[in-house]
């Protein structure tokens, strides 16, 4: 799920590229096409009822955003992640989100922090009642929620970029953080910091939170969440 851009702006109608792009994003994150599935144009282009060219534009579009590896021998397939990728991508989401918080606490309404605690209210829930996808829904647009508030349209844009890239990893969190009553209790804590006002504090809070699971990753008990014959797998869905 995308968050909303900072300046509000109406999202525009889709051209039949944009549509064949969103399509294939959706696939892919939703791993409807698993990491490693080749992704054959003319078999592509067939099923969806189009030429190759917006096809192979999507494609190169894909590539770019992380989601497709483009091989000369292979052609185009669905990206796999490797760890020290995905800590590597979750150094920068830290980077970005404390910064983003940051920037925000000062400039949230009373609005901004009531709908806030009202996901906060939800994530809760939903870890009480064990429900894991639609925890994560909400989670995702308690952050973007507040990059968003930050009022930095660059800085909205690379995040939407890196979580598109990092969108296929959105479940295993629970394994990385201690389930998800310990991920809620976390927000709840930068809910305190924000409520505060204490703009640095909801910034390091929110740097912790996001940094667990980097360092869970280095205990030799998280081998398990990769394919140790696939030195190339993917931890399927860590937020």
């Amino acid at each position: 799920m995308t968050g909303t851009p900072p300046d509000g702006r109406p999202v525009r109608n889709l051209t039949l590229r944009e549509q064949v792009l969103q399509h294939l994003r959706e696939e892919i994150l939703s791993s409807r096409l698993e990491p490693g599935a080749e992704l054959n144009e003319v078999a592509l282009a067939t099923s969806l009822g189009v030429s190759r060219g917006p096809i192979r534009e999507a494609l190169g579009r894909l590539a770019a955003e992380g989601l497709v590896t483009i091989t000369p021998r292979r052609g185009a397939i669905v990206t796999k992640l490797t760890k020290q990728e995905f800590i590597d991508a979750y150094q920068v989401r830290e980077a970005l989100e404390s910064l983003a918080t940051r920037v925000a606490v000062p400039r949230l309404t009373d609005e901004d922090r009531a709908e806030l605690h009202r996901m906060s209210d939800d994530m809760r829930r939903c870890a009480e009642a064990d429900d894991a996808t639609a925890f994560f829904e909400i989670n995702r647009r308690f952050h973007d929620k507040l990059v968003a508030a930050s009022g930095n349209r660059r800085l909205f844009e690379l995040h939407e970029q890196l979580l598109g890239q990092m969108g296929r990893l959105l479940q295993k969190s629970a394994q990385l953080r201690g389930g998800l009553g310990e991920s809620a209790a976390a927000h709840e804590r930068i809910l305190e910091a924000v409520d505060a006002g204490d703009a640095e504090r909801a910034a390091q809070l929110m740097a912790e939170h996001i940094e667990v699971p980097q360092r869970v990753l280095d205990a030799p008990e998280a081998l398990d969440l990769f394919d140790e014959a696939d030195p190339s797998s993917e931890i399927e869905k860590a937020s």
